[in-house]
């Protein structure tokens, strides 16, 4: 059992053996401990393992249960009876919902009967709905560890106090608005975590915390912290950073074990001098000597909180108003009186996925994901909202536009947009009552009218001899009609169909807000396709298409219209809106023809490129170009890469996924968190930048010689809403292939990480950087984080706690190699860390305060694939839950 626990690489918050899923797979419960939140019906489980073998369970000591399972509640009941227990784990966050966010557990309360484990010194009731902190738990004497982080709590027990010997505690991310006195009491406290509340003073007993190393309140609202912080004599690190303070106390520059004061993004318009002269203060993000502005500004405490190189972070807003500007170009304009009470925004940028960012036919996406929360958060007065995105190549037959989400659709707001003077980007405007997911898009210009029961006019801005007539009596009730119109030029078509004698008119589409056809024909002027007009036509020859609203079915309904010509316009009628298409064209299947016309007007002609750094030949970028964008590219890109020339064109729909794999003795790492079956995963959006940059490797040995290897790009999963032919020819092995370029390895010395000097040479065990909490980071995995770090290493050490004499004796001893600067950094700091069971969040804190967004994001993916592997480790272990053999194991222990 030991050695199986070993291959699954575990380990307890000790660092000693495992936490026991795998005891499962045996025939008994060993090291007492029980694993079973990596699967969806762990709870089934543990009762099933209660009733046949409950001797052995009643002596668990460590146990571990996901608080999604539908079973939960039944299974509390039984959790009393284990009285040796010291750990226990009730984690939600198990599931996640269509945006990849962590599900809350079910958890609201606890029996009880709970206080009766005697032994209990690890509790975990993290990602749960507890509105109030269980009476039971109080009555734990020998509890040291305490997690109820992402739950709904208010407020804690006045007598909390008495869990005198608890030394952790985190209440991370929910709603406390105050403390009870008795918080002073807990004299053994080391860490406490109380960030992401809604705080607003704190009891001046805190200061009674003697022993208390790190005291995390930032995200808060704080308005003044109390004078007796500075008692904290043991304080390591104050995190203060994202709240309301306008002062600090000067006698925080006192506290003798003080290293870190993070007091970002605030509204600090002055700082003590005492606490200026520390060197571990960082005060970025507040409106530092600023004045205040005139009274006729009507904004009596405007200020600004500025998140540099973040992605991800939050920001506070008062009943004041105020201006935000986040570091990627997006603003925001709180007015007076938006927020009626003050309220804490949480922002973050996300990668768009196609699975849920569903593009309409002919939309460009123009700008990454952008999420606000709380979601539904109704303000008072309009929000503005300024969003930078890329400026379209077509700009006079589209029109940009910020979509939100509203959780179950898409929809446009009315949006502006603007060319900044200075730095020349565009900007699109929106003002909002709630917050969601936003994201800019491109769209066909979109005209729209109310039509009433007297009917209407409504003819398009991009061809205005487009016109659509409502005469009086088509409805009875006001609806509401959009108008849409694709230009198609005469060489486009005569192109895609390769015969000049074809030619269409512009594509029109018209959609309403009712189900119900109209009451009347509506009248419909169409311009007559190019080069044909009312003397020269032959009736024979013109058609009129009507497309389904995908454009999978296009059906010649020439002989079911009244057709009337004018010298330039064709015109005719009809009671329902979908696609509409004029062709002039001698051709007989015409359905047909117009089908792979609209078809190739909605894909992008793209060529790959591989190329490879001329200082570093394992370091390759790849990138899928529109055709038109790929000499500047790489003229931008000669000067320190070289590479083979581009692929041939190949054809690509917006939003669609494709993958790069490296063949022929070169691959890559496989746990990045892009990685999938070895592949390399990409989603091709034309404006944005499909470029990624990964570091290569051969098993062949190159003693001597080079590798000549290659990287193939393949087609990946087809988009919803391609034409169905499309997706029928890119099915089968051969239709999924679409480039392959040469990639050349020589003969390279040995690198750095390769043969570390015996300073590096430290020897970490498998998966002991970190708990199972958190998940494990590797030598491996600390190794590639350190080839990425490049010159922010300092500013990452003093994030991660080093001191500035460790940060300057590192420089010193490493000064003719960057490489070894960074390498002695960050493995001083795993080294003095390896026991903390926080470690690994911490350094991606420490990545993202850095600036480093990039590189928090990979840690989080490996820690999130680590967990995964574990998961599917223990199955192939015997735990599937769908094995049969499985259930007569278990019923054998």
């Amino acid at each position: 059992m030991q050695k199986m626990a070993e291959l699954l690489g575990l380990r307890d918050e000790c660092g000693e053996g495992t936490l026991g899923a795998p005891a499962l797979a045996g025939s008994c419960l060993a090291d007492n401990r029980l694993n079973l939140d990596v699967y969806p019906d762990g709870c089934r489980r543990f009762l099933q393992l209660f009733e046949e073998q409950q001797g052995e369970v009643l002596q668990v000591e460590f146990l571990r249960l996901s608080s999604n399972d539908c079973l939960l509640d039944t299974t509390l009941g039984s959790l009393p009876h284990l009285k040796h227990l010291k750990s226990l784990v009730l984690k939600g966050g198990h599931a996640r919902d269509e945006f990849g966010s962590y599900q809350h557990g079910s958890l609201t309360s606890l029996p009880p009967d709970f206080g009766n484990l005697r032994c209990l010194t690890h509790l975990d009731l993290s990602f749960n709905r507890l509105s109030t902190l269980p009476s039971c738990i109080l009555h734990l004497p020998s509890l040291r560890v305490l997690l109820v982080s992402h739950n709904s709590l208010v407020t804690l027990p006045e007598d909390f106090g008495c869990l005198s010997k608890l030394t952790f505690f985190s209440a991370m991310k929910n709603q406390l608005k105050d403390l009870p006195q008795s918080i002073g009491e807990l004299s053994m406290l080391q860490d406490l975590d109380l960030s992401e509340n809604v705080l607003e003073l704190l009891p001046e007993e805190v200061g009674n915390l003697q022993n208390c190393t790190e005291l995390d309140l930032s995200g808060n609202r704080l308005l003044r912290i109390p004078d007796s912080l500075a008692n904290l004599k043991s304080l390591r690190r104050l995190h203060l950073h994202s709240n309301l303070l306008v002062t600090v106390p000067a006698s925080l520059a006192s506290l003798p074990n003080l290293s870190r004061l993070d007091l970002q993004n605030n509204c600090l318009r002055a700082i003590p001098a005492e606490i200026q002269t520390l060197p571990f203060v960082h005060v970025r993000g507040n409106p530092l000597g600023e004045t205040e502005p005139s009274p006729q500004a009507g904004l009596k405490s405007l200020h600004n909180v500025i998140n540099s190189c973040m992605s991800s972070g939050s920001f506070p807003v008062t009943s004041e108003g105020c201006r935000v500007v986040l570091a990627c170009g997006i603003r925001f304009y709180f007015p007076p009186g938006a927020a009626s009470d003050p309220l804490r925004i949480h922002f973050r940028s996300l990668t768009p996925d196609p699975q849920w960012v569903k593009l309409r036919h002919h939309d460009v996406l123009l700008s990454t994901v952008l999420e606000l929360q709380p979601h539904g958060v109704q303000f008072q007065q309009e929000v503005q909202i300024w969003m930078p995105y890329i400026s379209p190549q077509t700009p006079h037959q589209h029109e940009v536009v910020v979509r939100t989400f509203s959780g179950q659709s898409w929809n446009d707001l009315k949006t502006r947009v603007k060319q900044e003077r200075k730095s020349k980007k565009c900007v699109a405007h929106c003002c909002v009552l709630h917050f969601s997911w936003f994201l800019v898009v491109s769209r066909l210009v979109q005209n729209e009218c109310k039509v009433p029961a007297e009917g209407t006019l409504l003819f398009s801005s991009v061809d205005p001899n487009i016109k659509v007539t409502f005469p009086p009596g088509v409805t009875k009730e006001p609806r509401s009609v959009k108008l849409q119109v694709l230009p198609v030029s005469a060489e486009e078509i005569e192109e895609i169909t390769a015969h000049a004698e074809c030619r269409a008119s512009p594509l029109l589409y018209l959609s309403q807000d009712s189900t119900v056809d109209f009451l009347k024909p509506v009248r419909i002027q169409l311009p007559l396709p190019p080069g044909v007009t009312g003397l020269n036509l032959d009736r024979s020859r013109l058609h009129i298409l009507h497309g389904d609203l995908e454009g999978q079915t296009w059906n010649d309904i020439t002989s079911e219209v009244v057709l009337e010509f004018t010298h330039l316009y064709a015109v005719f009628e009809v009671t329902h809106f979908s696609w509409y298409w004029l062709w002039y064209t001698t051709k007989t299947y015409i359905g047909g023809i117009a089908k792979k016309v609209y078809e190739r007007l909605r894909l992008y002609q793209v060529n790959f490129i591989a190329l490879q750094r001329k200082r570093d030949p394992e370091q390759v970028l790849l990138q899928c170009v529109p055709k038109h964008k790929v000499d500047p590219v790489l003229k931008k890109l000669q000067d320190r890469y070289r590479g083979p020339e581009p692929s041939d064109m190949v054809e690509m729909f917006e939003g669609e996924q494709f993958f790069a794999a490296f063949e022929r003795g070169i691959s890559i790492d496989m746990d990045r968190p892009d990685c999938v079956d070895g592949r390399l995963s990409f989603i091709f959006y034309s404006h944005l930048k499909n470029m990624k940059e990964i570091y290569v490797t051969s098993p062949v040995d190159r003693k001597g010689q080079a590798v000549k290897g290659q990287v193939s790009f393949y087609r990946g999963a087809v988009p919803d809403s391609i034409p169905e032919d499309a997706s029928r020819r890119r099915k089968g092995p051969d239709s999924l292939w679409l480039a392959t370029l040469p990639i050349k390895l020589p003969q390279l010395k040995p690198r750095w990480d390769e043969n570390p000097s015996p300073l590096y040479s430290f020897s970490f065990p498998p998966l002991n950087l970190g708990n199972a909490e958190t998940g494990y980071l590797t030598q491996a995995n600390l190794l590639s984080i350190a080839r990425r770090v490049g010159a922010d290493w300092q500013s990452i050490g003093l994030n991660l706690g080093l001191t500035y004499q460790q940060i300057e004796r590192i420089g010193y001893n490493n000064r003719e190699d960057l490489n070894k600067q960074i390498l002695d950094m960050l493995f001083s700091w795993a080294q003095q860390n390896s026991e903390d069971p926080d470690c690994v969040s911490k350094l991606i804190t420490a990545m993202k305060e850095s600036g480093r967004q990039d590189i928090a994001d990979e840690v989080e993916a490996i820690i999130e694939l680590g967990r995964q592997k574990y998961s599917e480790s223990i199955r192939r272990l015997g735990l599937e839950q769908e094995s049969s053999t499985e259930d007569s194991a278990i019923a054998m222990m």
